[in-house]
């Protein structure tokens, strides 16, 4: 879960190192962000000549999360970071080519199809 100016880890190629949340979307009022959920952050930390920049305003999607999340067989999932990837304009598809480390697979049953494509592991 992840709210108003959390800190996050960005997985993939962008050029983006951290991203700041700065709102979620998603309903009226819409207060925190879960795996799958799409929010609108600004680059914190970039890699010189990449896509991104800092101060860059974009959407990611969260693909990691260290709350734990209740899944439907009863079971629960948590990773050790918050993680996301920046998503190109409005749509689901990634900025980036490659994206680093396991992501839930709740991803794909809610449209991310690219991005379970290339990551590394789906847990």
């Amino acid at each position: 879960m992840i709210q108003l100016r959390t800190t996050l880890d960005v997985v993939d190629n962008s050029g983006a190192k951290t991203l700041r949340c700065i709102k979620v979307l998603g309903g009226k009022g819409a207060r925190y962000a879960r795996i799958g959920d799409i929010f609108v952050g600004v680059v914190r930390k970039a890699e010189p000549r990449k896509l991104v920049k800092k101060h860059d305003i974009v959407r990611a999607v969260m693909i990691r999360q260290k709350k734990a999340t209740r899944r439907s067989d009863g079971s629960y999932i948590r990773f050790d970071d918050n993680a996301c990837v920046i998503l190109e304009g409005k749509t689901k598809n990634p900025k980036g080519g490659r994206i680093w480390g396991p992501i839930a697979k709740e991803l794909k049953d809610k449209g991310f199809d690219k991005i379970a494509a290339l990551a590394e592991e789906l847990v």
